[in-house]
């Protein structure tokens, strides 16, 4: 019998999707709120646009507020909310529920898939600076828990080679570039033998200096650098959390680099999955975009 369920996150009656921009000092404004469709993982572009993904389609939307718009796409897949630009703002790399990795124009039109048929579930994250290589998430489907086989690869853009980064028994996710190309941030478990302890690290592109970023009681996942390098956003879980799961009370932290334990500003909202798993840093460094979906 055919799932009759949709492929995609939809809202919980009486749920909204409200998508925001926040400022360096945690001031936001509200820029287009719904209680009909999930968007998810803002992208900021070069042209002024968000790109978000819901009901399985990529949409724009104007940062500065406006009516979300589909973007025509030509054999891509249903997407999730792994999805980022190029730098030089003319490809949408998005992750599918085929667990493939496509290319796509910004503009819409036909959608070429970038991940290798290595049977791996590949679910991306990171662009570097010269826009040739992609950071994404590689999971094994065989053999034991999913969690023991969450590393990070590289992957270049022309489709030419995939290569480790990690490879340990403890999950990791969300791997970004540094602005300056040098090194991949992302969060992991591995400092602790806890379940879901997730905190945030970086490591250099061989894989030589693993460093730990934060050092809390907390779930840190998904750390945003700015354009610039001056400064970084991440989203914080309640103790105890496993994954990062929606509908969850947690927390925006704004931090001045290389700070990361000290937050300059907070946000608080009821969000989780689908607030902000990519980046979404204004090109200028001074905003970034996310979503929340508070409930009734």
């Amino acid at each position: 019998m055919a799932d009759s369920q949709p492929s995609y996150r939809v809202l919980a009656p009486g749920q909204r999707c409200q998508v925001w921009v926040s400022d360096l000092a945690g001031s936001t404004r509200l820029v287009y709120e719904t209680g009909d469709v999930l968007f998810e993982a803002p992208n900021w572009g070069l042209d002024g646009q968000l790109v978000l993904n819901a009901q399985g389609l990529l949409w724009e939307l104007p940062a500065t507020g406006g009516e979300p718009q589909q973007i025509a796409t030509d054999g891509l897949p249903p997407v999730n909310n792994d999805h980022v630009l190029s730098p030089d703002g003319q490809t949408i790399y998005a992750s599918a529920n085929d667990w493939h990795i496509y290319a796509v124009p910004r503009t819409g039109g036909k959608a070429s898939q970038v991940s290798l048929d290595d049977g791996r579930l590949h679910f991306l994250h990171g662009i570097s600076p010269d826009g040739d290589v992609l950071s994404y998430v590689a999971i094994q489907p065989e053999g034991g828990s999913w969690r023991e086989h969450a590393n990070v690869r590289l992957l270049a853009a022309d489709s030419s080679w995939d290569i480790p980064l990690t490879d340990s028994s403890r999950p990791d996710d969300g791997p970004e570039f540094s602005p300056d190309g040098e090194w991949v941030y992302f969060n992991t478990e591995l400092f602790t033998t806890a379940d879901g302890h997730a905190q945030l690290a970086r490591v250099t592109l061989d894989g030589s200096d693993l460093q730990r970023l934060t050092h809390d009681d907390q779930v840190d996942w998904f750390p945003h650098l700015s354009p610039n390098g001056t400064h970084a956003v991440y989203i914080r879980f309640p103790a105890g959390t496993t994954g990062h799961p929606a509908d969850k009370p947690v927390e925006l932290q704004i931090v001045e680099l290389p700070e990361w334990d000290t937050a300059t500003a907070t946000i608080q909202l009821f969000g989780g999955q689908g607030t902000i798993n990519v980046t979404s840093w204004s090109p200028d460094s001074t905003e970034f975009a996310y979503v929340a979906y508070p409930t009734e």
